[in-house]
């Protein structure tokens, strides 16, 4: 498994290759169907798979704020091993990127950096400069540089579209149980441990610290949730993200109090899966009312996996 940052990263050692292009934000069902044709593909010609996506999406590029992500690249990396995927390779979508002819991207990345001998896309891609290239236009390169193309079918569920943006309304509504069934898993984020103010500690609520990536953040409140790789065992928890307005915070984190749990976690990768949103973000007038609904959302958390345990 290799992470591949960046176009200038590419060498001999990446290339012949079968290929996939994609935002894979969340690595949802949709994107596991294609992986499976990727990596049949893969073991019929003999020759490694790689996933090509990009930091940050193309939509955010050109409209900053506009794409609550599900997944960070790294995530989604993980997601992709997990799958079987041999190498993924993030790149920068920066003004110089923007700016490729569909030509210059299928040279410069398909042909010299990854050797693509099968390229699979879904049915709507469009890429390069202003959009001009698509799916047509990738066949034509194909037959001219010796690589087949196929574009994947779209995939439903209960006769809908299984997509991103699918998955984001889903967790907008709180609707925790569609977007496992759009997942294939619960919906869940990724991150190591960091100290922070300590804040949770002095108010008898210690909690583990997650700094994210985006302000924009598929979910933002107060919620249920469930947290592995601090014990052999899921620990329940209650998490809030968010920018902590009732102390001024600025940036968007992930903060987590584990039930029954006081250990020192500092530099730990833990997931954090959402099961139940209890409440939205609020500022409080006081650390003394802060902490008491802490203890309201504490009791609520606990109720819920009681209730969906009995």
């Amino acid at each position: 498994m290799q992470f591949i940052h960046g176009i200038h990263n590419l060498h001999p050692i990446h290339r012949p290759s079968v290929v996939s292009i994609g935002n894979y934000d969340g690595v949802h069902l949709g994107h596991q169907s294609l992986i499976k044709s990727l990596l049949e593909k893969s073991s019929e010609l003999r020759v490694p798979s790689t996933v090509i996506t990009f930091e940050p999406l193309a939509k955010e590029f050109f409209q900053p704020g506009s794409v609550p992500l599900l997944s960070s690249v790294e995530q989604r990396a993980e997601q992709l091993f997990s799958l079987g995927v041999d190498q993924v390779l993030c790149i920068d979508f920066n003004p110089e990127f923007a700016a490729y002819s569909p030509n210059k991207f299928v040279h410069d990345v398909l042909l010299e950096g990854l050797g693509v001998k099968y390229l699979c896309v879904g049915d709507d891609f469009c890429f390069g400069k202003d959009r001009q290239g698509d799916f047509n236009l990738l066949t034509n390169m194909g037959r001219e540089h010796g690589f087949s193309v196929t574009a994947h079918e779209t995939f439903s569920l209960g006769g809908t579209r299984v997509s991103s943006g699918r998955v984001r309304e889903a967790l907008s509504k709180g609707d925790f149980g569609l977007a496992e069934n759009l997942l294939g898993r619960p919906y869940s984020i990724a991150g190591i441990v960091s100290k922070g103010q300590q804040l949770g500690r002095t108010l008898n609520f210690p909690t583990a610290n997650i700094v994210l990536d985006s302000a924009q953040t598929a979910v933002q409140g107060v919620y249920a949730v469930k947290v592995a790789g601090v014990a052999d065992r899921m620990l329940d928890g209650v998490a809030n993200v968010g920018t902590r307005p009732t102390v001024d915070g600025k940036e968007n984190r992930l903060e987590v109090h584990l039930f029954d749990f006081d250990s020192d976690i500092y530099g730990v990768d833990i997931d954090v899966s959402f099961h139940c949103k209890l409440r939205s973000e609020q500022k409080f007038e006081s650390l003394d009312a802060l902490k008491a609904q802490i203890q309201l959302d504490s009791d609520s958390a606990r109720e819920y996996f009681r209730k969906e345990f009995e």
